[in-house]
């Protein structure tokens, strides 16, 4: 069995919490509260900005040159997204260019940086998978429920069910394997556990733009 079904089915559990949190459930329908969705919207446009940066990191690290140019390839990709969400979304529900990361995002971003930078290389390509695989797995779900006819998210749906991002999920996933089939298993089970806890970030991240989470003290 490759590491990367292993795996899923190590953290699959997440994955069913996702597609049951009212953020999503209501993303499907159409109801969700727009400024949960201009909330959502602007703190992966932060998400983005590093996400392309940690891929480089990435990219500067891994050993076979093939896969070089393919983290290059998917850096350049997280930055084209994040342009097309301040070239359509930004300006469709008038988000301001810059909102500050809420503690979620904060933490998220931290945690990939510091694994991109600092944790064998492996790890940190188990690390970044879920925003690969997670969102397509979500995205097809989406997709895969009935559509409600002019439902104001449609846009967003099409992008993570489509082919195109599918293809660089495919790629992601053929280079952890690649690279956990040359590791111990002591290596794979740190990578395993390096995919779950970025599993929780991503729905730690829907979860707190339901709540609108900022930085307070209660």
């Amino acid at each position: 069995m490759k590491w990367t079904e292993k795996t899923w089915k190590h953290s699959e559990y997440i994955y069913d919490k996702i597609v049951q949190m009212p953020f999503i459930q209501e993303l499907i329908t159409g109801e969700l509260d727009i400024e949960k969705f201009k909330f959502y919207i602007a703190q992966d446009s932060n998400y983005l900005e590093h996400f392309s940066r940690t891929l480089s990191l990435i990219a500067a690290r891994v050993h076979d040159e093939a896969h070089v140019l393919q983290f290059i390839q998917f850096a350049e990709g997280a930055i084209v997204v994040e342009h097309a969400l301040h070239a359509s979304y930004f300006k469709e529900f008038g988000i301001p260019e810059k909102i500050s990361s809420s503690p979620s995002c904060h933490h998220y971003i931290s945690y990939m940086t510091s694994q991109a930078a600092l944790a064998p290389v492996e790890v940190a390509i188990a690390t970044i998978l879920p925003c690969f695989w997670i969102y397509k797995k979500v995205g097809d779900f989406i997709y895969q429920q009935k559509q409600v006819e002019g439902n104001p998210y449609k846009n967003w749906i099409n992008t993570y069910a489509g082919e195109e991002f599918g293809v660089l999920v495919e790629q992601a996933l053929e280079i952890s394997n690649e690279v956990a089939i040359q590791c111990t298993e002591t290596q794979q089970a740190r990578m395993t556990d390096a995919f779950e806890k970025a599993c929780y970030l991503e729905w730690k991240f829907w979860d707190s733009a339901w709540y609108l989470e900022g930085w307070k003290i209660y």
